[in-house]
């Protein structure tokens, strides 16, 4: 069977109907008139439904410490405990108090998982530049915005001397120098081709009339580095014009 749930109207325990006698028969708190307060809590006593004792066991006893109290007041031998006894109600009546006025006013900011924040304010933006620099700070800003500008800007001509006054060599020269020293010698070795060159664009044009007269088998070189007249091989007067020119 299932037991029944014991609440006494909208009371949570027996404090809490405590404080609603006191505040409906305008008791003092701080001096709390035990036989009226009796009488007034027997009689909302009497409403309980007793169909389920241990749910009504800390009403019932608050029952029994009221009689206790009325009686040891009713007696001089114990009337000291009595007060003793009805001092510690009264504290324990103003803590219940105390903890449920915060209970209602937590109550009312309780709102669960909602998100209450205000619309974004508007703020006029403050250009005034407030920050105070030293001298030799805004010193070496300047100078290093300056040595930026000017890795910006193109590099002067003399940068380029080196580059535009070097000597151009043409693809044409080179190979009338190789089939020159081919009727004079028969065959040379490769290397010696490049032996005598003087810069890089004389050694690069050299590579590539190699590069011509091999494919077009005025000439061959064979695995031992050695070039000769290949099937192709023409007079000196004969030889066409190429005009490309290398310069490194």
């Amino acid at each position: 069977m299932e037991k029944l749930t014991f609440k006494l109207e909208q009371f949570e325990g027996p404090l809490d109907l405590l404080l609603h006698l006191i505040s409906k028969h305008k008791l003092n708190l701080y001096d709390i008139q035990i036989d009226l307060l009796l009488e007034q809590y027997l009689a909302q006593m009497e409403q309980i439904p007793f169909a389920d004792l241990e749910q009504a066991s800390d009403f019932l006893e608050m029952a029994s410490r009221l009689v206790y109290m009325k009686s040891a007041m009713l007696l001089p031998k114990y009337e000291d405990e009595g007060e003793d006894l009805k001092r510690e109600l009264t504290g324990q009546l103003l803590e219940y108090q105390a903890c449920k006025e915060v209970a209602a006013m937590l109550s009312q900011r309780w709102c669960g998982d909602r998100l209450f924040c205000r619309p974004p304010t508007v703020l006029e933006p403050d250009m005034t530049y407030r920050h105070i620099h030293e001298p030799a700070d805004i010193l070496g800003a300047y100078l290093s915005v300056l040595g930026k500008v000017k890795r910006k800007q193109p590099p002067p001509k003399e940068a380029f001397s080196g580059i535009v006054k070097r000597r151009i060599v043409s693809v044409q020269s080179r190979i009338m120098a190789i089939l020159d020293r081919l009727y004079r010698y028969k065959k040379v070795s490769y290397q010696s081709l490049f032996a005598q060159a003087e810069d890089r664009s004389e050694m690069v044009a050299t590579f590539l009339a190699v590069l011509e007269m091999v494919k077009s088998k005025r000439i061959v070189v064979d695995a031992e580095g050695q070039v000769a007249f290949g099937e192709n091989r023409e007079p000196l007067e004969e030889i066409p014009q190429i005009t490309e020119e290398v310069s490194v």
